[in-house]
């Protein structure tokens, strides 16, 4: 094991997987079939604007990071790329300035009452108007979900036990997280920079955990404490895993677009970023998404695990992920480990009658 970097807490394990664990992966994925991996726009985000009621004015000062009056190129892009999910460069937002005529005075910037004449999905009707490639879209691959509990392939389970080994958590929160995710990138795939998890905030609710909770919330998040990530393949040209600002001094979301560099976006500046991880097949990266709270549990998000798939130039690139569901919110964890054993418990006793009542009905025959 081989630690890449402190922010974040970033390791990497060759030869992790054998190379028929790899294959036989693949081949799963491939016999369930992958789907397209980009959704354009959620399907509920006017229903959370009209649940938040935001007006305009709102809308703005939640958008000015740095409550200046006015909208930059930056605090735009970050707000279009989460809501519509295609991925703005500086030169296609002043593109759209420009059609939509939203920018009169040219001077790059948006005042509150240029927004204000803009309607919340006016971006989003332009692009769809123009037509979008998937280029443009802020994730470009195929996707498929692998079950790897009791009855799953033996390759699947054994990963599992050995994810839960290398993490050193209980069982019983590796068992309970995501099912495996297989990717696959073909030339000209990527995936630009996010994080795999995002802020939990009181009014936040984890969606593993949501039954849990005690109140209904229009807010979710993954909350995936650990991303374990698999290389199936060695990928002839380009697809790296790029870590735009790992050990950084600080981090700030407006500093991430400086001159029309954006180390968000893998397509052009991957090799802007701090640290890029070559794909290996076999070789496993892991990282904390989330800092310790300090007591033992998960805390805040670590910014710094700002991660992306660099643009795939040669070839196809196969990767997996493991996600470890953790809720920063102890009790709420909890409550649902044991709702979850309750309901085990309950369909094992459904069972042991079912299988009382079969054995009599047969003896009575």
């Amino acid at each position: 094991m081989r630690t890449l970097s402190l922010k974040p807490l970033l390791f990497e394990i060759p030869g992790f997987l054998s190379e028929e664990e790899c294959s036989v992966v693949v081949q799963l994925a491939q016999l369930k079939g992958l789907t397209e991996s980009q959704v354009m726009v959620p399907e509920d985000q006017e229903e959370l604007t009209k649940q938040l009621d935001l007006s305009p004015e709102e809308i703005f000062n939640l958008l000015d990071l740095n409550q200046d009056g006015q909208l930059q190129l930056q605090e735009i892009l970050t707000h279009s790329r989460v809501r519509d999910g295609i991925w703005l460069t500086p030169e296609s937002l002043r593109e759209i300035y420009a059609g939509l005529q939203a920018d009169p005075d040219g001077d790059g910037f948006l005042s509150l009452e240029e927004f204000k004449r803009l309607s919340s999905n006016a971006f989003q009707r332009f692009l769809q108007q123009r037509g979008v490639k998937k280029s443009q879209l802020v994730r470009n691959s195929r996707h498929t979900w692998l079950y790897q509990g009791e009855g799953a392939h033996h390759v699947l389970q054994t990963l599992r036990k050995r994810v839960t080994r290398l993490t050193r958590l209980p069982s019983s929160i590796v068992d309970l997280s995501e099912p495996l995710q297989v990717v696959r990138y073909e030339q000209g795939g990527h995936y630009h920079a996010h994080h795999d998890s995002g802020p939990v905030y009181p009014e936040t609710a984890c969606t593993h955990t949501r039954l849990a909770a005690n109140h209904s919330t229009p807010f979710e998040t993954s909350c995936r404490y650990i991303t374990v990530l698999f290389y199936l393949n060695s990928v002839e040209g380009g697809g790296e895993t790029t870590f735009p600002v790992a050990d950084n001094r600080t981090y700030e979301e407006v500093s991430l677009i400086q001159n029309d560099v954006d180390l968000l976006d893998t397509r052009k500046h991957c090799d802007k970023g701090n640290l890029r991880v070559q794909p290996a097949k076999g070789t496993a990266v892991f990282w904390y998404n989330y800092l310790s709270d300090g007591k033992g549990w998960v805390g805040e998000q670590d910014e710094y695990s700002l991660h992306g798939g660099c643009v795939v130039t040669r070839g196809t690139k196969w990767i997996a992920n493991n996600w470890i569901n953790v809720d920063p919110d102890y009790q709420r964890q909890v409550r649902y480990q044991q709702l979850v054993s309750q309901q085990q418990r309950s369909e094992t006793h459904n069972t042991e009658q079912d299988s009382a009542q079969h054995n009599h009905l047969h003896q009575d025959l």
